[in-house]
């Protein structure tokens, strides 16, 4: 049996805002946009060019919704978001307004800095490292 992990709901406060952040300031693709029952969308963002896992953008309803706003992971870094040019997309974000938390660092598994949506939600941009030739 084949599985995979395909969408995360994310708790936002207002569906343009955050399609604005994940579409033009990190660069997503929009892959939905589609008005429901009751005033609600059914937005789905994802890196990209890739097939990976998307997120579902659903704007709090509710006290108890907003109050998970930008905590989703209770202060971890909760997302992770892999380039295979860390450069480039470090300074295009930088320039579209991206809030980074710490400059670039260099790890035994690749170059990773922190940055935070909006909200606070963390992310790791994050390239590998080539793996040790013998």
């Amino acid at each position: 049996m084949a599985q995979s992990l395909f969408l995360v709901t994310l708790v936002v406060d207002d569906y343009d805002r955050a399609k604005a952040f994940y579409c033009e300031a990190i660069g997503f693709d929009c892959l939905q946009d589609e008005m429901q029952p009751g005033g609600k969308r059914w937005v789905v963002v994802r890196p990209k060019g890739t097939d990976g896992a998307a997120f579902l953008l659903a704007q709090a309803a509710n006290e108890t919704q907003r109050s998970a706003i930008g905590n989703q992971t209770g202060g971890r870094v909760g997302f992770f978001l892999k380039t295979d040019d860390f450069a480039r997309d470090h300074a295009a974000m930088l320039a579209a307004g991206v809030c980074f938390l710490e400059q670039p660092r260099r790890e035994v598994y690749g170059t990773v800095a922190v940055f935070a949506d909006p909200y606070g939600n963390t992310f790791d941009l994050i390239q590998h490292a080539a793996p040790a030739t013998s």
